[in-house]
């Protein structure tokens, strides 16, 4: 019997060695890193797993593991190597670790393609959250990149994505909810806390409607109190041009318990934060009598503040905060103050009027910035895009379409100048091999022949075609056929058989290619599969099921 219970305690001590040492192991990444391709179930009693040394190529080492024949090695040196992607979630209880040969997303489109209709899947595009965007300007209702000047610029192709999405968005999304705080009509419980204040309601000749106008002091402002979680605060308001008059929004971020104030100011300055301070310039007319449209996504106004400070790239969810109060200082009036869900075809309005106001003689919306291309080349400010002049034609080929407004094709039409002019002339257009007539979206000497640009600007150019009268149409349709035909022609120039590049450059700069990024390489699918819902030709549909084969891994076939 003794003899038996040494050989169990003997038998249990071994199990306990084997399991400390496993576990030893395991904890220690620096021996035993936890992401390894492919996976394993570890079973303490029959795999045994052996460190060894990884040379790669003769350059570096790596420590791996091996298990009978098989090597293990780190996914993150896979990561890094073959530029594969994979994260560990949980799924019914059981870690899986999900790997994807590339991070981008493609959409199919399900029908044809209408100009009238949704701009590709813009709908999905949130154009004012992105980092690139310093703000939404007060006084245009636009966006503001700072991609080439931290300053911050207007460019046209951001803009015209602003535009095209908000106008997507509203042909699928359900009707917006709407709260009216404040209408003339309405009159809401503002308190007027100093004998100073007043508020007062009058008839306005003008727009023909009643409103609320108010004068106080700085330090006692005219103030409704509120509890407003929808992000879109809507209103007409006027300012009298000093800077003790103002709209503003005080918000609380429930999270952190931090009160922060959004300040409407007339400024020439565009935005600018002092601590929980954040201002907003509008350049107001010297005739206070002249109403101002404001449409404001409030929590991003707040959010684009805080970055503004921490310059962090984070963003703090919405749903956090919370409006508490309106505050209105110095002396104005107010109309139609609305709490929304949404507001999609002022957004979309915003910039249709950006595009009428800064089009200039040649037709152009000229980029204000210098940008350093390929290489030593270099488009000094001022440069035409053939995608900005192509989206700007989608912008305004809707706009008409929804209005019927003839001044929006005036101006649609002026803008193809640029399309019919050479790059060194100051246009947008190139050939390839001399002949090929080609848009590019950075016209620089000689030309990159830029693939996703040039298909934007088609996309405009159709878009045009498609919903303008017989004489405009026919000069937008003259521009697409022979741009699309030099498309057909050119298409497996940038097929890399992994992949696709971004532009040209190799070919008509003797350098290293430019391969496109998965996002960019998923464009180029999406653009092909949309041009084949319209365009009989099956290269279309077959070369964009092939580049979407290459994000899964697939590749040509070798010699």
């Amino acid at each position: 019997m003794r003899y038996k219970i040494n050989i169990l305690l003997a038998f249990i001590c071994i199990q306990l060695v084997v399991a400390v040492l496993f576990w030893y192991l395991s904890a220690n990444t620096d021996l035993f890193p936890s992401k390894f391709a492919p996976l394993v179930t570890v079973n303490t009693k029959q795999t045994v797993f052996k460190e060894i040394i990884c040379n790669i190529n003769g350059d570096y080492n790596v420590s791996c593991r091996k298990q009978a024949d098989e090597v293990f090695v780190p996914f993150k040196f896979l990561h890094k190597y073959f530029e594969v992607y994979g994260k560990i979630y949980e799924k019914q209880g059981k870690e899986v670790f999900n790997w994807s040969h590339s991070y981008a997303n493609v959409f199919v489109p399900q029908q044809k393609y209408v100009p009238q209709g949704t701009f590709t899947h813009f709908q999905s595009y949130k154009v004012e959250e992105r980092e690139r965007v310093k703000c939404v300007s007060a006084t245009h209702g636009v966006p503001m990149s700072t991609q080439w000047d931290p300053k911050g610029y207007f460019y046209p192709t951001q803009i015209a994505q602003y535009g095209l999405s908000h106008y997507s968005k509203h042909l699928i999304e359900p009707a917006p909810v709407k709260y009216v705080l404040e209408d003339g009509d309405i009159h809401a419980n503002w308190l007027v806390p100093h004998v100073d204040a007043e508020v007062k309601y009058v008839r306005d000749i003008e727009i023909n409607s009643s409103v609320m106008c108010f004068s106080s002091v700085l330090g006692n402002p005219v103030t409704l109190h509120s509890n407003i979680t929808l992000p879109i605060l809507s209103l007409n308001l006027q300012l009298k041009p000093d800077n003790a008059s103002r709209f503003t929004v005080t918000l609380e971020n429930v999270l952190e318990k931090r009160t922060y104030r959004v300040h409407f100011i007339c400024n020439e300055n565009y935005i600018w934060a002092n601590a929980q301070d954040v201002y907003y310039g509008i350049l107001c007319p010297k005739n206070s009598k002249k109403w101002i449209k404001l449409s404001r996504d409030i929590f991003i106004d707040v959010q684009k503040g805080i970055m503004l400070q921490t310059h962090s790239k984070s963003k703090t969810q919405r749903s956090v905060f919370r409006v508490e109060s309106i505050e209105l200082t110095g002396e104005g009036c107010v109309d139609n103050l609305t709490s929304m869900s949404s507001d999609h075809m002022t957004h979309f309005q915003f910039a249709v009027d950006w595009f009428v106001n800064n089009q200039d003689p040649s037709g152009g919306w000229p980029n204000p910035v210098q940008r350093k291309m390929a290489g030593s080349l270099v488009l000094k400010a001022g440069w035409y895009s053939a995608m900005g002049q192509g989206h700007g034609l989608s912008v305004l080929a809707r706009a008409y379409h929804f209005s019927k407004r003839k001044l929006y094709l005036d101006v649609a039409e002026k803008a193809l100048e640029p399309f019919q002019k050479l790059s060194k002339d100051h246009g947008v257009l190139a050939k390839y091999m001399h002949e090929l007539p080609w848009y590019e979206e950075y016209p620089t000497i000689p030309p990159t022949f830029v693939l996703n640009g040039f298909i934007y600007s088609l996309i405009g150019l159709y878009d045009l075609y498609k919903l303008a009268p017989a004489d405009i149409s026919h000069e937008a349709y003259t521009l697409y056929s022979q741009g699309l035909n030099s498309l057909k022609k050119m298409l497996m120039l940038f097929d890399t058989g992994s992949g696709t590049t971004y532009d040209l450059r190799h070919v008509t700069l003797g350098i290293a290619p430019r391969i496109a990024r998965w996002d960019y390489h998923a464009t180029h699918v999406n653009q092909l599969y949309l041009l084949s819902t319209f365009e009989k030709d099956p290269i279309f549909a077959t070369t964009a099921k092939r580049w979407q084969g290459y994000m899964s891994g697939k590749r040509a076939s070798h010699n």
